[in-house]
């Protein structure tokens, strides 16, 4: 890649964290790009309908443009029309809020919801965000299909998500996560408890047909006064029914196809992956 196409990729990355726009210094410091050149790739940015300059001080903001890019490549994906009976069903089950994460390289995305509280307190965070997968209950679930050595090197790669910066349950070691997972893997679906936020329960299963890699996770998230550890143990046999149902269905959307997913990270390669480490 480009010097120029990195440094207008870490502009965009940079402006999505500040909705209310970041002035030239503010961008140019935090990047550790030369002012003029980063006033120049703002131009650039401005002139193709990226960026937008806001009158009050002069401050840098996208446009809406990347967001009507994304929404239009999910509606022709076809991905939200497959899921959404799914998780709408799973919700009105749960009375709490489902959602959808699908697997894209070594991230996985937020792309689907459906809110089945009624009342009280209602958790509801932001669809389209990468989840932390060393403390989220659907990075745990896709984390657990694959092979020990794989595992490792997604989470080394994206860092352990603190306690201090998300839930004081979240693993502080690979040791400990490792643990974990084997946990998950015995019941089919993972359960974290002030893991990826304090006073938050989420449980999620893997969507993957069988001998094939999980291609995303449906999650069960709540707050832990209502959504208790009996009653995701309850819920266990109708998240991993939808899990199923939609890897059944999943081939007609390009994003959820288990054949666009890599195969060398799956379950099936943990014996061999096991067997190396112990010669």
């Amino acid at each position: 890649m480009s010097g120029a196409s990195e440094k207008s990729l870490a502009i965009l990355e940079f402006l999505a964290n500040y909705p209310e726009g970041a002035t030239l210094a503010e961008i140019a410091t935090e990047l550790n790009q030369i002012r003029s050149g980063c006033h120049r790739t703002l131009g650039e940015l401005i002139r193709f309908g990226y960026v937008r300059q806001l009158p009050r001080r002069g401050e840098y903001a996208l446009t809406t443009k990347l967001v009507s890019i994304g929404l239009s490549y999910l509606s022709k994906s076809g991905v939200v029309d497959i899921a959404q009976p799914v998780i709408n069903r799973l919700a009105q089950i749960t009375e709490d809020l489902v959602r959808l994460a699908i697997v894209d390289g070594e991230r996985l995305t937020l792309v689907a919801k459906a809110q089945g509280a009624k009342s009280g307190l209602i958790y509801d965070p932001d669809t389209g965000i990468d989840l932390r997968l060393s403390c989220s209950a659907a990075g745990q679930a896709w984390l657990m299909t694959l092979s020990e050595d794989v595992a490792i090197q997604y989470v080394s790669r994206q860092g352990l998500g603190r306690p201090e910066n998300y839930g004081p349950a979240a693993p502080t070691s690979i040791k400990a996560l490792l643990k974990v997972l084997e946990e998950h893997r015995k019941r089919r679906f993972s359960i974290t408890q002030d893991a990826y936020a304090p006073g938050m329960s989420a449980m999620a299963a893997p969507v993957q047909r069988a001998g094939k890699p999980a291609t995303g996770a449906i999650v069960i998230a709540g707050p832990s006064s209502r959504l208790t550890s009996k009653r995701m143990h309850e819920f266990g046999s109708a998240l991993c029914a939808a899990a199923d149902e939609l890897a059944a269905i999943g081939d007609a959307s390009p994003l959820l196809k288990s054949s666009n997913v890599g195969t060398w990270g799956n379950v099936a390669d943990m014996s061999a992956s096991r067997g190396r480490r112990s010669q």
